[in-house]
């Protein structure tokens, strides 16, 4: 089950997709699992350079109360924790794509020196 959207009700479905989007990691948290899998707190922080242990901490929490992604607690010591996509993540990460070509297209419009880096993604 999903949590209840931030918002309110939708008047269209970009508008819902936006709102479990929304935030300025999210989109490169569902890239970073999209391109390596599974994977821990601390590959994840050092795959996304400059977000906060409490920002990742809390656009994990969000994203799998939407149910984007997994997390799953192994019982060792210390305790092992890693993040995967789920089938709902996969699908929102494909409907993504098209954003992201835009984006890179944008870029370059723009004269963005970061395109080269953006083509091999959406994220």
């Amino acid at each position: 089950m999903t949590r209840a959207s931030r918002r309110g009700p939708y008047i269209c479905g970009i508008e819902a997709a936006l709102d479990v989007v929304s935030g300025k990691w999210k989109g490169q948290i569902l890239w970073e699992l999209a391109v390596h899998g599974v994977r821990r707190f601390a590959e994840l922080r050092r795959g996304l350079p400059g977000v906060s242990e409490k920002m990742l901490a809390q656009h994990l929490r969000e994203m799998e109360e939407d149910g984007l992604v997994h997390r799953e607690v192994h019982a060792e010591v210390p305790p092992r924790v890693e993040y995967s996509l789920t089938e709902h993540g996969r699908t929102l990460n494909q409907a993504l794509g098209p954003l992201g070509v835009w984006g890179v297209e944008r870029m370059r419009r723009e004269g963005s020196e970061t395109v080269d880096a953006a083509e091999s993604s959406h994220g």
